[in-house]
């Protein structure tokens, strides 16, 4: 699975750093980045994508396929 941020759509509300702070922490700018991907399960980063008010994490299979959002 893959993981990204679309910057340009994170308004910095955090929650995905208060669901899985391992693998989310926000820059300078307040901005989402993507520690560690493969810290948390697939399940974990599902819960993180779906809480983001802004919708700014994506998440992929392994070809680019989306499956969220």
């Amino acid at each position: 699975m893959q993981l990204r941020i679309l910057r340009s759509e994170c308004c910095g509300n955090a929650l995905c750093v208060e669901a899985v702070p391992v693998v989310f922490a926000l820059d300078s700018k307040n901005k989402a980045v993507v520690l560690d991907p493969e810290a948390a399960s697939e399940e974990r980063l599902r819960e993180a994508a779906e809480a983001c008010p802004c919708q700014a994490i994506v998440l992929e299979d392994d070809q680019g396929n989306p499956l969220f959002p």
